[in-house]
């Protein structure tokens, strides 16, 4: 279980009770662009991450639901 100051607790495997973290959501029309921003930083670094967060981006881009503005 992980800690999310908006969702309170949320169940993700390998992350403990009480580390904090930060959910960007399909929906949310700013989380491409921090996406974004997360892979640029993470190739710069030479983090082996980098991959994987473009394939969200491309899954982020092919969610058909409404977008806005995060609340």
């Amino acid at each position: 279980m992980a800690s999310s100051g908006k969702y309170g607790n949320v169940q993700i495997p390998g992350i403990g009770a009480d580390e904090p973290v930060f959910i960007l959501r399909a929906q949310d029309r700013l989380a491409e662009a921090a996406l974004e921003m997360y892979r640029v930083l993470a190739n710069s670094h030479g983090a082996p991450v980098a991959p994987g967060v473009s394939r969200e981006i491309d899954r982020f881009r092919q969610w058909k639901g409404q977008k806005k503005l995060p609340d």
